[in-house]
């Protein structure tokens, strides 16, 4: 145990964390760079480089897909840093990095809108609504599950949670090279897709994070079946039961399209909220 909070400390330290913050910026700054100038050489020489396989060269304010792929990862990276702390704090950074993906597709279909009069509700124009309206609920969902869980009765730590505390830095530290390798494959399936083969998903939002959140819900179990050694406590485990599908709900929402996706992250956010504030009333009386 001392050599796993040793190496979670060495892992996750000040320095560690604030130079992957700081690279991730400067990645995000210079991927937008050479997003704008791509853009700029397809549109001022009429050339073809990616704009046949997808849409995010039709408009400069494409190129903010970029960056916010940049820091979403970066969020990610924050999910996995905060999973020792509790369940429910790396539950609610899945819902920022939701919310997070939703802006940056919209920033993807802005360019696509039309603004003629007989256009108004044409099928983009109704995603995009779609999209904004879908934002502002899970973000005002998401301000009641962290107020839901500010009031919640907090446990006395103790032995067996410091223990179980430990496990869950050590699958927060195997997270960190899995986090990276996907980001790599991702990015390299991506750019073959895109450049070489031709073969171009419309599925951005999938890319990177069906594996993510696929790996996120093993995870997520793990941690449930070792919290079964620590806890016997019925409303924490149907909480940490509830977590998983919320999850899951969030997972399937990637590989759905158009309104049924939107749905389906709304859910997710729903249900976790909604076990939470049964969970809090449990706590209370307990």
């Amino acid at each position: 145990m001392n050599r796993i909070e040793n190496l979670h400390n060495n892992v996750f330290s000040k320095k560690n964390v604030e130079l992957f913050e700081k690279n991730i910026m400067l990645l995000a700054v210079v991927g937008f760079v050479i997003h704008l100038l791509l853009i700029f050489i397809e549109n001022y020489y009429s050339l073809d480089i990616f704009s046949s396989r997808t849409n995010l060269s039709s408009n400069p304010i494409s190129a903010l897909y970029t960056p916010f792929t940049f820091i979403l990862v970066y969020e990610a990276f924050l999910l996995i840093y905060y999973l020792p702390r509790s369940f429910t704090t790396s539950v609610a950074k899945e819902y920022e990095i939701i919310s997070l993906v939703l802006i940056r597709k919209i920033f993807k279909d802005i360019p696509e809108i039309s603004l003629e009069p007989d256009q108004i509700l044409n099928e983009n124009n109704l995603q995009l609504m779609y999209d904004l309206l879908a934002v502002i609920v899970i973000f005002y969902l998401i301000y009641l599950f962290k107020k839901t869980w500010v009031n919640t009765p907090k446990r006395k730590t103790n032995k067996n949670l410091e223990k179980f505390i430990n496990y869950k830095k050590l699958l927060s530290i195997l997270l960190v090279p899995t986090l990276l390798i996907l980001c790599f494959i991702n990015f390299y399936e991506w750019f073959i897709q895109v450049f070489i083969s031709q073969s171009y998903t419309d599925n951005l939002n999938g890319v990177f994070f069906i594996d993510f959140f696929t790996i996120l819900i093993l995870v997520d179990v793990f941690i449930l079946l070792i919290s079964f050694q620590y806890t016997e406590r019925y409303s924490q485990l149907i909480r940490n039961t509830g977590f998983i599908i919320s999850t899951i709900l969030l997972r399937l929402s990637f590989s759905a399209e158009g309104l049924y996706s939107i749905l389906l992250l709304i859910l997710g956010v729903v249900f976790g909220l909604v076990i939470l504030r049964i969970y809090k009333l449990a706590e209370e009386n307990y």
